[in-house]
C-alpha cells in the first residue's frame, strides 16, 4: 500500500487504528436510520411487513458495514477523507428518510441513495490504494456494488407489487460478494487474506454500532412513556424492559473472548474471522436490538392485552435474534460453541410456543420470562468468568 498517499492510515505494527472523531460523527445518521427501521416495522407487523424490513436492514447494514471497513485503512484525519464521510453521511441520510416509504412513494430515492452510498465508497477506495493489492481488490467489490445496484434502481421502478423479490435478489447479491471472493469473469477473485485488516478497530467500529442500536430502545422507551398513563402495569412493564435491555448490554460486554483464532502469527484467516464475527454476527445482533425495541414499545403501552402472534414474534425475537448472532460471532473468533447461548435460545423458543398456544401468558408476562431467562444467562456467564468453550 503506498504508504506516500496522505488518505491513508500509516501502518503501525501491531497497533490498531483509533476510531477517528468523524467515524463516529458518520454514525450519527444510523441513530436515525435504526429509529425508522423499528417504526417500520412496528407499523407493518404482518409477514410481508417483517420481510420489507429485513431488506430494508440488510441495505441499511450494508452501507454501514462496508463504510466501517473502508475507514479501516482511510485516515480520518485527512480532509479528504472527512469529505468523503459527509458525502456518505449524506447518502445514508436518504436512505433514512426514505425508509417509511421505501416500498412506497420514495422508493427510488432509498434506492438511488443506497447505490451511490456503495459506488462512491468504493470507487473512491480504488483511487485511494491505485497500484495495490487492495486497490485491485475494490475493483471487484465496486463491480459487485454496480451489479446489485442495478438491481435495486430496477425494484424502484418496478411495480410495487414485484419491489419485495427484486430488492431481495439485490441484497442476496450484495451480501454474497465476500463468499463468492467478489470473483469477476476474466479478473480474478479477492481472497479474504488479500485484505490486510486491524479486526480490533472493526470490532470497536461493531460495539460502537451495537450501543447505537441499544440506545434507539432507550428513546422509544421514553417517548411510550411520555405519551400514556404511568399505571402500575406500565411501570412495571418498564421496568422488565429497561431490564432486557440492560442485559443485552451484559452479555454483549460481558462474554470475554479469551483465546482467539486470530492470534496466530500469520493471521492467515484473521479477515475471513472479521467477516463471520462482524459482518454477519453482528448483522444478526444489531437486528435482534431493533426488534427488542419494538416489543418494549408493545409491552409497554399494552402490557396486559391479548396475545398475538406478532406481539409474541417481536418479545421472543429480539433475544433469540441476539443469541443467535452472538453464537455467529463467538464461534467466529473462537472456534467453540457457547452453549448457554443455544439453551436460552431454545429455551425462549419454548415459551413462544406455549403463549401462542395455550394463551396463559399476557404481554407483560411473557417480557417477564423471556427477561429471566437472559437474567439466568448473564448470571451463569458472570459466575465462570465466560471461559471460552464452557460459557
Amino acid at each position: 500500500m503506498p504508504a506516500e498517499c496522505p488518505v491513508l492510515r500509516e501502518r503501525r505494527g501491531g497497533h490498531a487504528p483509533e476510531v477517528g472523531a468523524i467515524e463516529l460523527f458518520f454514525d450519527l445518521v444510523y441513530v436515525f436510520a435504526v429509529i425508522q427501521l423499528s417504526h417500520f416495522l412496528l407499523e407493518h407487523l404482518t409477514v410481508v411487513g417483517v420481510a420489507e424490513t429485513v431488506v430494508l436492514f440488510l441495505a441499511v447494514w450494508w452501507g454501514w458495514n462496508y463504510t466501517a471497513w473502508a475507514m479501516n485503512w482511510l485516515n480520518p484525519e485527512n480532509a479528504t477523507v472527512r469529505a468523503l464521510l459527509a458525502l456518505l453521511m449524506l447518502f445514508a441520510l436518504g436512505m433514512a428518510v426514505a425508509l417509511p416509504s421505501a416500498f412506497a412513494d420514495e422508493a427510488l430515492l432509498f434506492a438511488t441513495a443506497y447505490v451511490l452510498l456503495q459506488l462512491v465508497r468504493s470507487g473512491f477506495m480504488v483511487w485511494a490504494c491505485r497500484g495495490t493489492q487492495l486497490g485491485a481488490n475494490y475493483a471487484k467489490l465496486l463491480t459487485w456494488s454496480a451489479l446489485a445496484g442495478v438491481v435495486w434502481i430496477a425494484g424502484a421502478l418496478a411495480d410495487s407489487d414485484d419491489r419485495l423479490w427484486i430488492w431481495a435478489l439485490a441484497a442476496v447479491i450484495d451480501y454474497a460478494a465476500p463468499m463468492a471472493r467478489f470473483a469477476v469473469p476474466g479478473f480474478g477473485t479477492a481472497p479474504m487474506p488479500t485484505w490486510p485488516l486491524h479486526s480490533e478497530h472493526l470490532a470497536e467500529r461493531n460495539r460502537l454500532v451495537f450501543l447505537i442500536a441499544l440506545g434507539e430502545s432507550i428513546l422509544i422507551m421514553g417517548f411510550t412513556l411520555t405519551d400514556i398513563e404511568l399505571t402500575a402495569p406500565v411501570v412495571a412493564a418498564t421496568v422488565i424492559g429497561f431490564a432486557g435491555l440492560v442485559l443485552l448490554w451484559w452479555n454483549y460486554f460481558g462474554y470475554r473472548i479469551t483465546v482467539e483464532r486470530e492470534s496466530d502469527p500469520e493471521g492467515a484467516r484473521q479477515t475471513e474471522i472479521a467477516r463471520s464475527a462482524f459482518a454477519y454476527a453482528h448483522a444478526v445482533m444489531v437486528a435482534g436490538a431493533i426488534v427488542l425495541a419494538v416489543s418494549i414499545e408493545q409491552v409497554t403501552a399494552h402490557p396486559l392485552d391479548h396475545l398475538d402472534a406478532p406481539v409474541v414474534g417481536c418479545i421472543a425475537g429480539g433475544p433469540v435474534l441476539y443469541l443467535v448472532g452472538n453464537l455467529i460471532y463467538i464461534r467466529a473468533r473462537t472456534g467453540n460453541l457457547a452453549l448457554s447461548r443455544v439453551l436460552v435460545a431454545c429455551l425462549i423458543v419454548a415459551l413462544a410456543i406455549l403463549a401462542l398456544t395455550t394463551g396463559i401468558f399476557t404481554p407483560i408476562a411473557l417480557a417477564g420470562a423471556t427477561t429471566l431467562c437472559m437474567l439466568g444467562m448473564a448470571v451463569y456467564s458472570s459466575a465462570i468468568r465466560a471461559q471460552v468453550g464452557v460459557a
